[in-house]
């Protein structure tokens, strides 16, 4: 027991002993200082990397320390930061630690030192701090290069949202530096004469290609350079959405996922985000190609459960999200196949289709839609492989879209896709009559039928029609009845009948049958009561109608109508009312505004014989009048003038016309009596006069002033508004006395006109009885006889001896004065009881001596003067010497009176000259009565009849030469005559 407590208190005061020897060892070299400090640099993440060793400590021995670093800019007792590092330190292990700084390093020089202190357990308390180590000094300014300006950091990639910080290096403290982001200047805060930062807080994305900042330098006006950066914002990488994966056939499973936004950067800086695909409990990975999806294949193992971990990543930081799942829950069919349809009819079909096998005694939950006729119904149906399902309650001639889809029925996860087939069921026999309604005509001795009905919905119709059987069955001769057949799609048809009762029958028909008959009943002796025509108001919502019922039994309400103006059977409708209602509302798109509709009520009998009840008219919506009245000015007075507009109808306006509205001006600007003052829509001044009854179309303005200048326009106006704006009509006033001068002038002019007339007519009578036409001288017989009344005592002369001036017939009773223009003498006739005669005297003025001159009687009209040859020579006074000779012979003369005779028949050769007539009541042709001579030859007593005859102008009047002058031929008396 002794040795044992012996060996005891050996042992303890050996260990006390070493003990005390290692803390006195250890307690002698702590402090531990840290050595070989190195600092790197790394431009691309701007930061500091730390490499030191810890010297002095135990062979094979491990210690926790606490190292505390301090960063100086600029200058050393500039510090920025200050942080401890703790780690576990090995003998002779070297030691790394990185800095990030927010400004570039390029920007200033950083200063690093560091001290440490034990923090270990096995160490008592308390421990000290060792000594700093020197300042490492890191500058990277010197390798920047000679540029007088420098930007950094040089293509920094951040994340959206982060803060950033820039600056810039001038070698040149007199230089002016501006700087900006996008295009807007910035400000910053100087670091030293040559550096200024600029913190950019919470930078956006602005393009996938970078941000642009440029600084410029500048003395006065004269920039000395520019230099710039792209800084490179990405997007925040977000966490993958909607992880699921499943199977379709137990041999791989398709995961998806929503990769949100690319943060894929231009230039390469960036590529877009990488997703793997890691399975924890097999721990295998995939890298996957695609962003939103990937395959994973399922081993042929028996593991069921899967723990998948989506991992995406960029430069900038990394995100990831994990499901867990038992593959039989995420089973996710392919969709069915050999989808068919049979025994299909009108009304039912048998649906088939199969499905793809994934295990034996699987079952699969089956769902069916069926879409036609804008209805959707929908059934479930569990199968194994085959399916089948029997649709029932179809319409007839109708398509319908059936489609079916499959799921697991035992872990329900989802529908697979959609497969579905078109088909059409069989048509059936219309299910409804068509609505009908009519438009009757009375007529002498007929009534003139026209027959209106709607076609059959699809609903109703059960497939095409075909036809319209109209079937006329006369009520009072039941035997005899038509049938008419209508092609569709008509509408219509126009009957004639006549006046006795006849129902109508109205079927649709179809390739399979007819439908229920429409009956209506035409009466023989149709009411034709007067109804009077009642104005209504339609609103945005149509026609509010109501009518008082009928008395009797009725079995419903009929209200058509129709556009007012255009065709009956262009926009007739109708709709059925039942016999409980008198009020309806007709709302339809077709209504327009500015249209008048005019709407009729009937009331049906027991009997189906329609009766009118009311007739209703009126306006969805009035419009202003879409023109103005073409006015006539009537009765203008000095006072007044009426203004008449007649043939303006208001009938095809697109609203009720209410009136009109009279607007007058004048220089005056002062309203007459019933007008009052109003002001144009451009700003002008006029009177106006409110007419209130549409059809009063005419308007008396007076109390006007003579010779005034006036203005007027008619406009009408409705509900909504007036007519159209046009330009004003003038009227100017007559004067006063104007009005008079024409009520006395106008019957003067009339009177004047009246007697003119009287005294035109009263001249051509007296003219027709006292003077009657001439006869034509070419037609008398003259020409046939003269040859056989040749005076032998005549003598003949050539016709160059004598050149007449002219013929003059002389006939009068007394003192008739014959004048030869040739020598300016006449002779004086105191009676004249025997024809005249026509003498063809001389003109020559030296011609002298007696000779006879040529005188034809006038035997037209005196024949006992031509039978008695009175006709002789007288003799010539002496003082009268150059009216002497002849100017041709009379067989000449009668050769010429023969030819030209003949030639008026029509045998004129070109060239001759033609007769000249020569009048029997001529007078002087040439000169003046006055300047006859005063001592003129008395020629013997002639009868009372004159001479006359035609004279070839070829002979008598031959061409003037310059020694010769026109000669007077004058007609004298036969007994006395002078040549």
């Amino acid at each position: 027991m002794a040795l044992f407590a012996i060996f005891q208190t050996t042992f303890f005061l050996t260990l006390l002993s070493l003990r005390t020897y290692q803390s006195e060892v250890l307690a002698e070299r702590l402090p531990l200082t840290p050595v070989s400090l190195k600092v790197s640099t790394n431009s691309t993440r701007q930061s500091l990397h730390l490499q030191w060793t810890v010297h002095n400590l135990p062979y094979h021995q491990e210690l926790k320390m606490v190292f505390q670093i301090q960063i100086s800019r600029i200058e050393t007792s500039n510090v920025i930061w200050v942080g401890n590092y703790s780690t576990t330190v090995k003998w002779n292990q070297v030691l790394h630690w990185s800095w990030e700084s927010e400004l570039p390093l390029e920007c200033a020089t950083h200063f690093v030192r560091i001290k440490s202190v034990v923090d270990d357990a096995k160490f008592p308390e308390p421990n000290f701090w060792s000594n700093w180590s020197s300042w490492e000094e890191v500058s990277v300014q010197d390798s920047t290069g000679q540029d007088i300006l420098f930007v950094f950091p040089k293509d920094k990639l951040v994340e959206e949202g982060t803060n950033v910080t820039i600056c810039y290096v001038s070698r040149n403290i007199q230089n002016n530096v501006s700087c900006y982001l996008e295009g807007k200047q910035i400000h910053g805060e100087q670091l030293d004469p040559h550096v200024t930062a600029f913190n950019l807080n919470s930078v956006p994305f602005i393009r996938n290609k970078g941000t642009n900042i440029y600084c410029e330098a500048s003395q006065g006006n004269v920039s000395e350079g520019m230099k710039g950066i792209v800084l490179f914002v990405s997007k925040v990488l977000e966490e993958p959405k909607d992880f699921s994966c499943e199977t379709e056939d137990f041999k791989t499973l398709h995961c998806t996922w929503d990769p949100g936004t690319d943060t894929a950067l231009g230039w390469s800086k960036q590529p877009s985000q990488s997703y793997t695909l890691f399975e924890s409990f097999s721990g295998e990975k995939k890298l996957c190609t695609h962003k939103n999806w990937c395959n994973w294949q399922i081993t042929q193992d028996s593991q069921e459960t899967y723990n998948f971990t989506l991992i995406a990543e960029n430069y900038l930081r990394k995100r990831s999200v994990n499901i867990l799942f038992n593959l039989t829950h995420r089973v996710y069919l392919m969709n069915p196949f050999s989808v068919n349809f049979e025994n299909v009819n009108a009304t039912n079909a048998i649906m088939t289709w199969k499905v793809h096998s994934m295990r034996n005694n699987f079952t699969y939950l089956c769902q069916i839609e069926l879409h036609g006729e804008g209805k959707m119904m929908q059934y479930n149906v569990s199968v194994k492989v085959n399916g089948e399902y029997f649709l029932s309650e179809l319409e007839p001639a109708t398509e319908y879209m059936a489609r079916v889809r499959c799921a697991d029925a035992s872990h329900f996860w989802k529908w697979s896709e959609w497969s579905g087939q078109n088909f059409t069921t069989l048509e059936a026999a219309p299910s409804e009559a068509p609505d009908v309604w009519r438009i009757v005509n009375l007529e002498p001795g007929n009534h003139t039928v026209t027959l209106f009905w709607k076609p059959l919905s699809k609903l109703h119709a059960n497939g095409k029609i075909l036809f319209y059987n109209v079937v006329v069955e006369n009520l009072d001769k039941p035997s005899r009845s038509e049938l008419h057949s209508i092609p569709a799609p008509a509408n219509s048809t126009k009957l004639i009948l006549d006046r006795c009762s006849y129902q109508i029958c109205v079927t649709a028909n179809n390739s399979v049958g007819a439908s229920p008959a429409s009956v209506i009943v035409i009466s023989a002796d149709p009411e034709n009561k007067e109804v009077e025509e009642e104005r209504i108001a339609g609103t945005e919502g149509g026609f509010s109608l109501s009518w008082k019922p009928q008395p009797g039994d009725v079995i419903g309400y009929v209200v058509d109508w129709c556009d007012h103006t255009q065709d009956v059977l262009g926009d007739f409708q109708w709709k059925n009312v039942g016999p409980n209602t008198t009020s309806t509302v007709i709302s339809t798109d077709a209504f327009r505004p500015g249209v008048r509709y005019d709407f009729r009520i009937y009331g049906l009998s027991t009997k189906r014989i329609a009766c009118l009840l009311e007739k209703k008219t009126g306006y969805s919506q009035e419009l202003a009048p879409s023109d103005n009245p073409h006015v006539l000015v009537d009765t203008l007075t000095s006072h007044s003038f009426t203004l008449s507009w007649k043939d303006y109808s208001t009938e095809s306006q697109p609203g009720f016309i209410q009136g009109y509205h009279v607007y007058l001006k004048s220089k005056a600007r002062q309203c007459h009596p019933r007008f009052e003052k109003a002001v144009l829509s451009d700003g002008s001044e006029c009177c106006k006069y409110k007419i209130d009854n549409p059809e009063e179309k005419a308007l008396i303005v007076d109390n006007l002033k003579p010779e005034s200048f006036y203005e007027f326009f008619i406009t009408p106006f409705t509900s909504a508004g007036e007519g159209p704006s046009a330009t004003f009509t003038k009227v100017t006033t007559p004067d006063e006395h104007s009005s008079m001068l024409i009520h006395i002038l106008l019957p003067m002019v009339f009177c004047v006109l009246l007697i003119m007339v009287m005294c035109y007519l009263k001249s051509q009578w007296i003219k027709e009885t006292c003077y009657p036409d001439i006869p034509d001288p070419y037609k008398s017989s003259i020409l046939s006889l003269i040859k056989f009344k040749e005076n032998p005592h005549l003598i003949i002369m050539n016709v160059s001896d004598c050149i007449p001036d002219a013929i003059e017939v002389v006939s009068k009773p007394e003192g008739t004065k014959i004048q030869f223009l040739g020598t300016r003498k006449s002779l004086t006739e105191t009676e004249l009881t025997k024809p005249n005669y026509l003498y063809l005297l001389p003109t020559e003025k030296n011609h002298s001596g007696p000779g006879p001159c040529i005188c034809f009687e006038n035997l037209t009209y005196n024949q006992a003067a031509s039978d008695s040859g009175s006709c002789g020579h007288v003799p010539v006074s002496p003082k009268a010497p150059s009216m002497l000779g002849l100017m041709t012979s009379p067989e000449n003369v009668l050769k010429a009176l023969e030819k030209n005779y003949i030639n008026s028949l029509g045998e004129i050769p070109a060239g001759e000259t033609s007769l000249n007539y020569v009048s029997q009541l001529a007078s002087p042709m040439f000169g003046d009565k006055d300047s006859l001579p005063t001592n003129p030859v008395e020629p013997p007593h002639c009868s009372e009849y004159k001479m006359q005859m035609a004279v070839s102008l070829r002979l008598a009047l031959p061409p003037p030469t310059e020694n010769s002058s026109l000669s007077s031929i004058t007609l004298l008396d036969p007994g006395e005559h002078y040549c």
